[in-house]
């Protein structure tokens, strides 16, 4: 029975880091918009669609533990990272421009930051995306 207990606060140390991680991804977001005053294009806003939600529904997996949390939160950050490919190849100029779903408004590939010459803001939607989905999978693989 110590074991189960064990595997058990494994699972939600997991789900909380996810959490964690959702929770500061968005209040990043958040900041560039209305402390750094950025204004977000259309591809960043599809990505803000899949990303805020998580934070309420992997908090509702947390207490108790639910495992089908998986099942809600998985395509959302799916559809999230998919978002974030495409905004990255839009941004690195591997898609032309004219390909670009930002003909109005702010444009897809407007540079606000650029640290390290590759952690840009889509660059770095897409690492945040690659890490919640690896987490989440471990969790369902440890689940089932």
């Amino acid at each position: 029975m110590s074991q189960t207990i064990q595997q058990l606060n494994k699972n939600w140390a997991i789900l909380f880091s996810v959490w964690v991680l959702v929770t500061v991804s968005t209040l990043g977001s958040l900041f560039f918009s209305y402390i750094m005053e950025f204004a977000p294009c259309v591809l960043c806003w599809y990505q803000r669609i899949c990303l805020f939600p998580l934070v309420i529904i992997l908090a509702t997996g947390l207490f108790p533990l639910d495992k089908r949390v998986i099942e809600y939160s998985l395509p959302l950050a799916i559809a999230g990272w998919i978002t974030a490919f495409y905004h990255n190849l839009l941004y690195s100029g591997i898609i032309p421009q004219d390909l670009q779903p930002c003909s109005k408004g702010v444009s897809c590939t407007e540079k606000y930051i650029d640290l390290l010459g590759f952690l840009t803001i889509p660059m770095l939607s897409l690492i945040s995306f690659s890490i919640i989905i690896t987490l989440l999978i471990l969790l369902k693989r440890r689940i089932s």
